[in-house]
């Protein structure tokens, strides 16, 4: 087989030789030409021989293949475990080889993103289509995180704006065996809903300094407080249950986590850090009391998460605090948080996930927008505040899992004016399915419920059927 291939390379070899010849012998050929076809000549001997020596190795190699295969087909009884000298001394065949080089290649093909810096750089995202439906205390808004006051007209429509794209990297090796890595994900929630009217919008962006036991980050994360969220592909925009019981802003941060093991499966991991919060005025504050708000402040965090088992079977505890203060009308109003945190994973097909809150002067996190409120005389109090939520999860095959989850923020009735949120609550359930490894099916149906001070409560029903796919 090989002499088949191999043929037609000796014969235009020849061909060659034999043309060179005749040319010399017709007529005199100057000395830099004889000069050239001798080196031509050379060049195409010692490829010959290349091929002849190749030839050889291969026969060789082949040769031995069968006498092994043969010796293996004379030994049926050779007991498991225990292959034979021959069988294990023996080297790949031709077809072997052929397979190892088209999985190299397929491999090599993957390779998607180049990084200047000839560092690592994956890829990664979620395209993402939402169909879905609100009611008419929804407004206009795609994801409502409460039910509106006037009744209006029912929302209805489909969406690709919760696409999200990211990029990992992996960096250089640090002083001391430890390593760099970093993560960066846009959406295009920015903007207005309208056509061509989406902009991209920094969601989550990191860089991580990662140590044996130490790992210090800065970047734009949820608050160190409050890591988690509900399992949706109905509501990525905002986070899940914003509003009620969620504190979610992604905001800058920085943060310092030092791990203690206390055995193999169990420990606590210590984070502490600034965290830049979002201050934002309640409807109900005066235009020139708002203007004298400081958008953005330094909010001090700490978060101790207990843990014993694995991603199967685990429980996680994590109690933390958040203290800051907000600056409006020429006076701080503190904003003081207790958080608590869990994760519950009794058997493999069931997790049981939430957190808690409870404080004052939260709306810098991701609360409702009423952290404070401007009585008369323009006396600034805090609002006080207790937030919660949970999530229920069955995992019934590798493909399908039910989601059930809801949460609720109630804010103190003696500390807000008449028209503001007395208490806000979101409950929802879903399930998600997935039609191949990287593509996802997902139908949810919530409601928020949404008591207002001397105006009663509003109901609003949300509907939502995503697909997605995975990259």
């Amino acid at each position: 087989m090989l002499m088949r291939y191999l043929a037609p390379l000796v014969l235009m070899g020849t061909l060659i030789t034999g043309k060179l010849s005749a040319q010399t012998s017709q007529g005199p050929v100057g000395g830099s030409s004889a000069a050239a076809i001798l080196e031509r000549l050379d060049r195409l001997e010692k490829q010959n021989l290349e091929l002849q020596n190749e030839i050889r190795k291969l026969r060789g190699e082949l040769a031995q293949a069968q006498v092994d295969q043969n010796q293996v087909e004379q030994k049926p009884d050779a007991v498991a475990g225990e292959p034979s000298a021959a069988l294990a001394s023996s080297a790949p065949s031709v077809a072997e080889r052929l397979d190892i080089q088209e999985k190299r290649t397929e491999e090599l093909a993957q390779a998607k993103v180049g990084a200047s810096q000839r560092m690592p750089v994956e890829l990664t995202g979620m395209l993402v289509f939402n169909a879905f439906s609100n009611g008419k205390f929804g407004g206009t808004l795609q994801n409502p995180v409460t039910a509106a006051l006037a009744r209006g007209q029912a929302n209805t429509g489909g969406s690709f704006r919760q696409t999200v794209l990211g990029l990992r990297f992996h960096g250089p090796a640090l002083p001391g065996g430890g390593k760099a890595e970093g993560s960066f994900y846009m959406d295009f929630w920015g903007g207005v809903a309208t056509p061509n009217g989406n902009l991209f919008r920094i969601r989550l962006a990191t860089v991580d300094l990662i140590w044996k036991n130490t790992t210090i980050t800065a970047g734009q994360d949820k608050p160190i407080v409050a890591p988690r969220e509900p399992s949706t592909l109905a509501q990525i925009g905002l986070a899940p249950l914003s509003a009620a019981g969620n504190l979610w802003f992604w905001q800058p941060q920085v943060r310092i986590q030092q791990r203690f093991r206390f055995t193999e499966s169990s420990g606590v991991k210590a984070e502490v850090g600034v965290f830049q919060t979002l201050d934002q005025a309640p409807a109900s504050t005066p235009a020139a009391i708002a203007a004298t708000l400081e958008r953005a402040r330094p909010g001090w965090q700490g978060r101790f998460n207990f843990y014993r088992g694995n991603d199967d079977v685990g429980y996680q505890l994590a109690p933390g605090y958040h203290f800051s203060a907000s600056h409006v009308a020429g006076v701080s109003v503190p904003s003081k948080l207790f958080t608590l945190d869990w994760s519950a994973k009794p058997i493999r097909q069931f997790e049981f996930t939430g957190a808690y809150f409870r404080g004052q002067n939260a709306a810098s996190l991701g609360a409702l927008r009423q952290g404070f409120t401007v009585l008369a005389g323009n006396r600034v109090i805090p609002v006080h505040v207790t937030g919660m939520w949970g999530q229920f999860t069955y995992f019934t095959t590798p493909k399908l899992s039910f989601h059930s989850y809801g949460g609720a923020e109630l804010n103190r009735a003696a500390d807000l004016l008449p028209g503001s949120i007395r208490q806000n609550m979101t409950y929802a359930g879903n399930l998600i399915y997935k039609l191949a490894p990287n593509v996802l099916v997902a139908i949810e149906a919530s409601q928020n419920r949404t008591l207002y001070i001397n105006n009663g409560l509003r109901l609003n029903n949300h509907y939502d059927l995503a697909l997605a796919y995975l990259f």
